[in-house]
């Protein structure tokens, strides 16, 4: 238990240096890009009640002119 709590007060005396810091501040930014992405994403694809569905209008679009019926029209555009 000795080792625990050592271990323990090392780990916490080696965030308090600067090299903790960085470390704590890249995490907490990786984590808002990652919250960002997945935002933007959520919206793009249309997920929520508010999202426009682009991505999957453009899928949708994509689906239809790889469709080998040769009465399959693609348009242009999105």
């Amino acid at each position: 238990m000795q080792l625990v709590n050592h271990a323990m007060m090392n780990f916490f005396t080696w965030l308090r240096t600067e090299r903790g810091q960085d470390l704590l501040e890249y995490a907490m930014l990786g984590g808002l890009i990652a919250a960002a992405i997945l935002v933007v994403f959520g919206i793009l694809v249309g997920t929520g009640a508010a999202g426009s569905g682009v991505i999957d209008n453009m899928a949708q679009g994509i689906a239809d002119c790889i469709d080998f019926d040769e009465t399959t029209a693609c348009a242009g555009g999105l």
